[in-house]
């Protein structure tokens, strides 16, 4: 099938994540800007012994039936997620195309716990102690496949692995295939649970994390003068993405359009981000390209924003470069901790609900911006604001960076720029 130029519209969405399980309980607690970082047991005597987990859910009961043991956390929490966003779109797996269904999940690790447990297994009683099913646990693309089976979604299934930019990458990977034509209904997002003693001690060693002890809510401080790294988080984020026109004919309903979304590599340095910033700059101007959009235009931006001293120097200098009129700047990962491979998605829904409701979330935390910050951040509060345009950014390790521009749904017509899309009731 030759390629369908139509938009793109987001008819559902789902979460499960530090701040809560569900669209609502998540939305209240980044709109209330306060952290969740907590101290963990299974983290004590870390240099680092805090971080953002999930709770206030049981992942097996959510999932359900008696394939929950098969699963790794991460998977769990990607299922929910899915169900909730396919739920939330209107659809039903029993009613689709199951062959023109895309599942496309980012993740960056995968069961890192269950890897660990079975090399315990085995330093205690050989081989005959590891799990056969150590292999499909931990592999990184156990989400995708696993929501494909519970979803019978038979078309492309894929699990880019971007580091942190993998949610965000799922996403733009799964709107090509959607303006391709390759399917119709795209399920993506992304997955990340690894709150373990070995990758926390590992991202403690490179000097990642935030030695904030004595005050775990406190040290998550995106963008501030005092910022001294990230905390670690986990949780996934899925978006049902359709063909705004064939969401319309089955009289869905379009949360968001994802007008357009762009990539570009630093091709610098591991984990560092190219200090002149032009791959970041590079996926924004192709996302801002494909929507149509001048960089006037943009209200507001959802910025990664981790809280470490060299991405929100970046990311600063980015944004007042290519936005000298402001727009508003907000960082969900003040509250959340950096979800790392979730983080994406979790802010491409925080985008889409900053549309909807015209509120941007405040940036926990943050309390001055350093000499030289000239962003338009939120703080304090929420703020009021009818944003038409947005940006969601996504940066990670290995210099992957993504863009994707987000549009609000006008209910009395077409978009603007955005040539052949219908906005949907």
């Amino acid at each position: 099938m030759g390629r369908v130029d139509m938009g793109v519209a987001v008819t559902g969405v789902g979460l499960v994540t530090p701040a809560g399980a569900d669209e609502h309980t998540f939305w209240a607690g980044l709109c209330a800007g306060v952290s969740v970082a907590r101290r963990c047991e299974e983290l004590a005597g870390l240099p680092v012994d805090f971080a953002c987990p999930v709770d206030g859910i049981d992942l097996d009961e959510a999932v359900g039936g008696r394939s929950a043991w098969r699963m790794a956390r991460f998977v769990k929490m990607a299922l929910v997620a899915a169900r909730q966003a396919v739920a939330d779109a209107g659809l039903s797996p029993e009613r689709w195309d199951g062959d023109r269904v895309a599942v496309v999940l980012g993740v960056g690790v995968g069961g890192v716990s269950v890897l660990v447990d079975n090399l315990r297994k085995l330093d205690g009683g050989g081989p005959e102690a590891v799990s056969p099913l150590l292999v499909p646990m931990m592999m990184p693309n156990a989400a995708a496949g696993e929501v494909a089976i519970a979803l019978r979604a038979h078309g492309p299934s894929l699990a880019p692995a971007t580091a942190c930019a993998s949610g965000a990458t799922a996403i733009a990977v799964a709107r090509d295939l959607l303006t391709s034509g390759r399917c119709d209904v795209a399920v993506a997002g992304g997955a990340e649970s690894v709150l373990t003693p070995l990758v926390v001690s590992a991202f403690a060693g490179m000097g990642a994390l935030s030695l904030r002890m004595g005050d775990p809510a406190g040290a998550s401080r995106p963008f501030a003068a005092d910022r001294d790294g990230f905390v670690v988080g986990e949780g996934s984020a899925v978006l049902v993405l359709e063909r705004t026109l064939d969401a319309q004919a089955r009289g869905g309903r379009a949360r968001a359009l994802l007008t357009g979304a762009g990539s570009g590599t630093d091709a610098h340095h591991p984990t560092a981000p190219d200090p002149e910033g032009a791959g970041a700059r590079r996926a924004v101007e192709t996302a801002l390209h494909e929507a149509g959009w001048a960089a006037h235009e943009v209200d507001h931006i959802n910025a990664h924003g981790t809280s470490t001293p060299l991405n929100d120097a970046m990311e600063t200098a980015l944004i007042s470069g290519l936005f000298p009129h402001r727009p508003s700047v907000t960082a969900p990962k003040g509250v959340l901790g950096h979800t790392l491979a979730a983080a994406g998605a979790i802010e491409a829904v925080a985008t889409v609900l900053a549309l909807e409701h015209g509120l941007v979330p405040p940036i926990a935390n943050l309390d001055s911006l350093p000499d030289g910050f000239d962003l338009d951040c939120v703080v304090k509060e929420p703020r009021m604001q009818h944003v038409e345009r947005a940006l969601s950014h996504s940066f990670g390790f290995g210099g992957h960076n993504v863009a994707l521009a987000f549009q609000r749904v006008d209910a009395d017509g077409p978009p603007k720029k955005a040539p052949g899309v219908l906005a949907v009731g």
